[in-house]
């Protein structure tokens, strides 16, 4: 049954969103390339959006039992993993060139998931995805989210298949990120050498 839900608009980044139950975040060690979600730590997703720069308009359903699957063929395919809850209430953070900022709206209250009759500190995350414009890129492509959250014991996640080239983005990205960060910078002389 549903027990709360919460619908706003989103200015993204660059590179997507963080979701989830811990405001601890940083980029994910991977990227879902080929997915829409895939996890960032035990207690956030990252989502990848058709959207470079511009609104996303998220509708977030918390159930206390599975919500049916959404049978309209609006969607793209649902894909699903799960989430330890290291804090009661749900985070968002849009992920921006080099930074991540807090995505919550100021004018909507929080979202805190109940605790799970067992007992249990995992739910499970469902998420869909439309885009009216399927082609990536920056400003306003008509794309809205319904995600999903219920208690359920931790599970294999469920995505589509990958391909070659979402294998190869996947590496190049995880090479980038196992660069230091000294490797980037650069030092100038001063004056006096």
């Amino acid at each position: 049954m549903l027990v709360r839900t919460s619908s706003f608009t989103v200015e993204l980044g660059e590179n997507g969103y963080l979701i989830g139950f811990s405001d601890d975040y940083e980029y994910p060690a991977e990227m879902p390339f080929g997915w829409r979600c895939g996890p960032a730590t035990d207690a956030n997703a990252v989502v990848l959006t058709t959207t470079d720069t511009g609104p996303l308009q998220v509708t977030i359903q918390l159930h206390d039992t599975p919500p049916p699957p959404e049978t309209s063929d609006e969607w793209e395919p649902a894909e699903e993993l799960s989430l330890h809850t290291d804090l009661p209430a749900l985070h968002l953070a849009t992920l921006e060139s080099g930074d991540i900022l807090d995505a919550w709206p100021d004018d909507e209250p929080p979202l805190e998931f109940p605790p799970a009759p067992d007992g249990g500190t995992w739910v499970r995350m469902r998420l869909y995805c439309h885009a009216d414009d399927p082609e990536p890129g920056i400003g306003d492509h008509g794309e809205r989210h319904l995600i999903q959250f219920w208690p359920a014991p931790q599970s294999a996640p469920i995505h589509p298949k990958i391909t070659e080239a979402d294998r190869q983005q996947r590496a190049e990205y995880a090479a980038s990120m196992a660069v230091p960060v000294e490797e980037y910078t650069t030092t100038y002389p001063t004056e006096s050498e």
